[in-house]
């Protein structure tokens, strides 16, 4: 299988996720001002949706989105309880989960890094993400991870875009369940393992 990602993006959620499972796999960058590949090639002819993760399978398959490619991921070795079983109600809460990261996180980081975003839009998306990662912490009272003793897919994704604040300059450190958390999932080896790939560590 081989990731497309570019460095520190949320394409290093799935990057976690694989080394976790120990699958063999490869990565290659991508451009998103030439939209290039690191090996020349153009990325809109492989993903024309133009953003990354997307995971090129062994059958030329390309699955994209990072949360159905996680997924995905963690179903080909259900024995690492990455996730849990389909049709659990444990899934259906993993999956609100990565809905929740995606849609009250994700999403309102992306004017933070947008050059033509107004003012106005950005202090709006800060203010969602600074009640939001409140929320969360109070979520880990109390956890290790996400949905309780076991590290899963939601953590990956989770993990990814909080580490965006330190980016973009938003304090989190009074959120103290939060940041003990991302201590801990900062110290796992495939964590580390990816962002060492990634240049990050």
């Amino acid at each position: 299988m081989k990731l497309f990602i570019k460095p520190g993006a949320c394409s290093l959620s799935p990057h976690i996720v694989l080394e976790e499972l120990g699958l063999p796999y490869e990565t290659e960058a991508v451009d998103f001002k030439s939209k290039k590949t690191a090996s020349g090639a153009d990325y809109l002819a492989i993903n024309p949706k133009g953003y990354v993760p997307a995971l090129l399978l062994d059958d030329g398959t390309l699955l994209t989105e990072g949360p159905a490619i996680v997924q995905y991921l963690a179903d080909l070795k259900p024995e690492k309880k990455l996730a849990p079983a389909n049709g659990t109600l444990a899934r259906y809460q993993l999956q609100s989960w990565l809905t929740f990261v995606g849609m009250e996180l994700h999403r309102n980081f992306t004017p933070q890094f947008n050059p033509a975003a107004s003012q106005d839009w950005k202090d709006a998306a800060r203010a969602n993400i600074e009640r939001r990662l409140a929320w969360v912490n109070e979520q880990l009272a109390g956890r290790d991870y996400l949905m309780g003793a076991d590290f899963t897919v939601a953590d990956a994704y989770l993990f990814t875009v909080v580490g965006w604040t330190k980016v973009v300059k938003i304090d989190i450190s009074a959120l103290t369940h939060l940041t003990a958390y991302l201590g801990r999932v900062a110290a796992r080896p495939a964590v580390q393992a990816a962002l060492k790939a990634e240049g990050l560590a």
